[in-house]
């Protein structure tokens, strides 16, 4: 006699599941095969997308823990709550990233960023870092950013050195503006422009404008002093010494007409060890020995 099971599954249903079993598999592996062209489209990685996720996943859980803190009206504890939950999710300050160090020391910049390390990322104070760094000597500008999870990057733009300051007691590497960069050796200042003279270094960018009007003498002024805060004695490679009358527009045209002089009478490199242009129509000469000579703008003696 034929024994019949119970709940036996027929031939019919049997195959209906086989085929459902087969659909589905056939559907997965096209959703994984769509999946891995998407992810060959996208403009960025597997592990970049993660990182994104885990963004989205912790701003969700900064948004609430913020939002529950508030709803008990007290925003200090928010940021508290805020910032353990960065933490917990690994966004914390353990690495700073440098640029554009070049002249600088750069373990000056890691000094003042790195006291923000193990820092909650939400409670960097951006603008402080940056406020630190500008008190650097050679600093002009900076940038501070986060890159999350636990990076923070530093873009230094340095101040470039342009003469030497000449002080009683030492020699001062300044930029354009005549802001102090650091000390340096007096042998170090060779081929340098040195400036000397109380208030000289409030003086740079006048200076420059006033050899800018002079191309065929800057490169041969080695030295200028600023004289009772109101004009220019100008020392050339050749140690000789021009005195220039006060006045912007005076001393560019003093130092225009004796660069043209120059050109027609060799002054430089010669027996003249000073040149005084104070008064308007005259050049007083004075040569180690002998009595003072007088040339005239137009190259007269």
């Amino acid at each position: 006699m034929a024994t019949l099971k119970r709940g036996a599954q027929g031939v019919r249903r049997s195959a209906a599941s086989t085929s459902r079993a087969q659909t589905a598999r056939r559907a997965k592996a096209k959703t994984s095969s769509l999946m891995d062209a998407a992810m060959s489209v996208l403009p960025f990685t597997e592990e970049q997308l993660h990182r994104v996720f885990l963004a989205v996943i912790l701003g969700g859980a900064v948004a609430l823990a913020w939002f529950v803190a508030m709803l008990a009206g007290v925003p200090a504890m928010a940021q508290q709550q805020i910032a353990a939950v960065a933490s917990d999710a690994g966004f914390e300050v353990s690495r700073v990233k440098v640029s554009g160090v070049k002249r600088m020391n750069e373990l000056k910049v890691y000094e003042r960023v790195l006291g923000q390390r193990d820092t909650p990322m939400p409670l960097v104070d951006l603008a402080a870092v940056r406020s630190e760094l500008l008190g650097l000597s050679w600093v002009q500008d900076a940038r501070v950013s986060r890159q999350l999870p636990d990076t923070l990057v530093v873009d230094i733009v340095e101040r470039q050195p342009h003469a030497v300051l000449a002080k009683p007691d030492k020699f001062v590497l300044i930029d354009k503006s005549g802001a102090e960069l650091e000390p340096i050796s007096k042998s170090n200042t060779k081929g340098m422009l040195v400036i000397s003279g109380p208030g000289a270094k409030l003086q740079v960018e006048q200076l420059d404008k006033l050899l800018d009007a002079a191309p065929a003498l800057k490169s041969k002024v080695a030295g200028a002093e600023w004289v009772g805060n109101r004009r220019w004695d100008i020392t050339f490679n050749t140690g000789q010494m021009l005195a220039l009358p006060q006045g912007d527009v005076e001393s560019a045209s003093a130092l225009v007409s004796f660069a043209r002089l120059d050109g027609v009478n060799r002054l430089l490199g010669g027996q003249v060890a000073t040149f005084d242009m104070r008064a308007p129509d005259r050049i007083y000469m004075r040569i180690p020995g002998r009595s003072q000579q007088t040339l005239d703008p137009k190259g007269t003696y």
